[in-house]
């Protein structure tokens, strides 16, 4: 069997088991490339690497990815050719650190939602408010938004079905009363505008598809420079996805002001939010500012406090 018919073979199986791989697939095949101009019928670990590090001028981090990609192929391959070698994962140990999200306060999504009110025509205002507000009350990624179908969005029983969430998880996110009428205001609009749509999105743009995520980014970059936001935070300017994050803090917030134990609901909050891993909700707790106060000022509290 040839590498490119075991590559062939891997990414079926792979996609069978429901990982789509569509970038790994890609550098697999560019991986492959080089193996077979370098006159090579196995995998080494110094081609490997050689491959991984091609990039001259990458991060580190990302030569990481592309040997760990790498990785997952070899150990296929180390079934079926006990000579081929799978590179070990102390190789190229590159980190590359998270960035600190953006925490919206809530006068900042009020003065989001009222600028896109200002959008023209009133489907797209209506759409662009209601996808914010969505956004900001249920932590979901925007992606998952974009993606719901109307079957996915139960206004009857007030909840949404996500199925497009990471690693394709799939969840019920309730919603609020106030929640269920946006959605119920906006679905009446769209259905006026587009009767017998061409596409089962709940959110649909002005051609009557479903809207892109390209148009979600500009509208939202046009909106965070007409209330004042650009240049704030660590990125260049706040993201559609750092509502996501406004709310996990504000939720963690939320639990320590209560008095909650939070390592008992924090399991709550990473199934709403849709987490694979659970360490990726704890990272709020290292990564705001607010949320570092409040744990060290916990942890300077005698014993007989904190029981």
């Amino acid at each position: 069997m040839t590498l490119r018919d075991a590559l062939a073979d891997y990414l079926r199986l792979r996609r069978r088991l429901g990982f789509e791989m569509p970038q790994d697939g890609r550098l697999l095949e560019g991986f492959v490339e080089f193996l077979e101009r370098a006159g090579a019928e196995r995998i080494t670990t110094e081609l490997a690497l050689s491959w991984a590090r091609m990039p001259a001028g990458a991060h580190p981090h990302y030569w990481r990815q592309r040997l760990s990609v790498v990785r997952g192929f070899a150990r296929h391959l180390a079934t079926i050719d006990p000579a081929s070698e799978v590179p070990s994962k102390d190789l190229l140990p590159g980190h590359r650190p998270r960035i600190a999200p953006f925490i919206y306060t809530e006068k900042e999504i009020a003065a989001l939602i009222a600028a896109a009110g200002k959008l023209s025509p009133p489907l797209r205002a209506a759409r662009h408010q209601t996808l914010i507000g969505l956004l900001a009350v249920t932590g979901m990624r925007p992606g998952e938004a974009l993606a719901l179908d109307r079957q996915d969005v139960d206004l009857r029983h007030g909840v949404v079905h996500v199925r497009a969430g990471k690693q394709k998880k799939q969840r019920e996110v309730p919603l609020h009363p106030s929640t269920i009428r946006a959605l119920r205001d906006y679905a009446r609009l769209r259905d006026a505008r587009f009767p017998t749509p061409a596409t089962p999105a709940f959110f649909i743009g002005a051609r009557g598809r479903r809207v892109p995520r390209g148009e979600l980014n500009r509208t939202f970059t046009t909106l965070i420079r007409e209330i004042g936001l650009d240049g704030r935070g660590a990125r260049a300017r706040p993201r559609p996805h750092d509502l996501r994050h406004a709310l996990a803090v504000r939720t963690l917030l939320d639990w320590f002001e209560a008095g909650e134990d939070i390592d008992r609901r924090m399991p709550l909050l990473s199934a709403f939010l849709g987490h694979v891993d659970p360490s990726s909700t704890y990272w709020y707790l290292e990564a705001v500012p607010e949320l570092l106060e409040l744990i060290s000022r916990r942890l300077e509290q005698p014993p007989e406090v904190l029981s």
